[in-house]
């Protein structure tokens, strides 16, 4: 969005220059009527607005470039209808015909040059295993292989088949990647392996399992993909995109907002760093107390489970005896948690400083560094070891569908509420209903908690 506004702003301005003197005449719109570069900018943002209702940034939407160039197009006839339609409108006789000729005929050569070297830098990063998705494709008939081949060889669409599964009338199918199990394993593949997206490539005979199959899906909170030529079109309720060459139906479960979750990830990227930097003589200082009081080590690693069952190692200042780890199963008993989750609010494993630490929360600075690591968000569920995640229920491991978070929404509503349910219930209404401003309203009510050692 960033690269068409600046390629339009620039293309304007470029063939203005080459139309008009622009140092030295009195300017597009007459003598001293407009500034060129207000006109420019303003050309910019048209032009991406032009493409945002061409549904050119829908962030799941992977178009082919004969899609793109049609989009293109049409977006650059609606822009220079509008334009000439204004003109008339206000009965402008001074800005020249040849100028707009030349820059809605050159607009569209530009944004496709653009999407073309944007494509071919995503398939080179994401060929080096960057910015990549986990696909688990249900079926191993020649449509599933078809289907996995295609999404494979378009590589600018990041994403990584991790395996098949076995339609109920396909024993005996070879296919080229992994078999990881039947159709009735998808629940226990989506706990075991990090998926991001199912694709459904079975055969005619087997539609009947295609909404059981998208039924778990959206309670796991992943994304869906239906192969069109197979189920005849008769899907509702999904968009219709194209994925590589194939036509797909796609439904979304989860948070899909592309403007809010590009602003999320910047505000994640530049409040960590500055947090960094401006807490570093604290950590600092901590760091010193914990290595004087407790001795070595002074950061902890730990397992947790991120998004869509990414393990990452999460980072927290030590607050217990170094075996805490190794006496889990002998304080157990006194978990006050109800459901998989585990707590204990005076856990005897814990130091006299980690009690101080634990209470502000301060044992959790270091996290900033899986914020900006890309492993975590400020806001989001918390993350939650895998012996936990062992135990969720399917509807508990729709949480995983958002990269978790320092703090959330059942911190600053619930963090002493023992019931596990609860919390996931208020972690789920977060995912479900996500917002910018839901961002800003939790932080807002964690400072105070936090200052308050609640």
């Amino acid at each position: 969005m960033a690269a068409d506004g600046a390629s339009a702003f620039a293309l304007f301005w470029l063939i203005a220059t080459v139309r008009y003197d622009l140092l030295d005449a009195p300017g597009l719109l007459g003598q001293g009527r407009t500034e060129p570069l207000l006109l420019a900018a303003g050309y910019g943002l048209l032009w991406v607005v032009a493409l945002w209702f061409m549904g050119l940034y829908r962030l799941r939407t992977h178009l082919s470039l004969r899609g793109e160039v049609v989009g293109i197009v049409r977006a650059a006839i609606t822009v220079a209808f509008l334009s000439w339609s204004l003109l008339f409108l206000i009965n402008e006789p001074n800005v020249s015909r040849l100028f707009l000729a030349m820059l809605f005929a050159t607009q569209p050569l530009v944004t496709i040059a653009g999407r073309f070297l944007l494509r071919d830098f995503l398939a080179r990063i994401r060929s080096r295993g960057y910015n990549r998705r986990h696909m688990l494709i249900v079926g191993t008939g020649p449509e599933a292989e078809a289907f996995a081949g295609n999404v494979e060889r378009h590589r600018e669409l990041g994403l990584y088949v991790t395996g098949h599964l076995v339609g109920p009338r396909e024993e005996g199918a070879s296919v080229s990647r992994p078999v990881l199990g039947g159709v009735e394993d998808i629940e226990r593949i989506l706990h075991t392996h990090v998926v991001d997206e199912v694709a459904i490539c079975l055969a005619a005979e087997d539609w009947s399992y295609v909404e059981p199959v998208t039924r778990i899906c959206e309670e796991e909170g992943r994304i869906v993909r239906v192969a069109i030529p197979p189920l005849g079109g008769i899907l509702t309720g999904g968009h219709h995109e194209q994925l590589g060459a194939t036509p797909v139906v796609t439904f979304l479960y989860g948070p899909d907002r592309v403007v809010g979750m590009a602003v999320k990830r910047a505000f994640d990227i530049g409040a960590s760093l500055i947090a960094l930097v401006a807490l570093s003589p604290l950590m600092l200082g901590l760091a010193i107390a914990i290595r004087l009081a407790d001795g070595p080590p002074v950061v902890f690693r730990h397992q947790r489970v991120g998004l869509h069952g990414r393990i990452f190692n999460c980072l927290k200042f030590r607050t217990m005896a170094p075996d805490a780890e190794a006496r889990q199963d002998e304080v157990m008993h006194l978990n006050e948690m109800s459901g998989p989750g585990f707590k204990i609010h005076e856990d005897p494993r814990a130091t006299r400083l980690g009690r101080v630490l634990r209470r502000f929360s301060l044992d959790e600075l270091p996290q900033l560094v899986n914020v900006l690591r890309g492993e975590m968000s400020i806001v989001g569920p918390r993350p939650a070891p895998p012996r936990e995640v062992e135990g969720y229920s399917v509807w508990h491991r729709r949480r995983l569908s958002m990269r978790p978070g320092l703090t959330g929404l059942w911190q600053v509503h619930a963090r002493t509420d023992v019931d596990f349910d609860r919390r996931a219930t208020l972690d789920l209404s977060y995912v479900d209903s996500w917002s910018l401003w839901m961002d800003f309203k939790i932080l807002l009510r964690t400072l105070p908690a936090l200052l308050q050692g609640r």
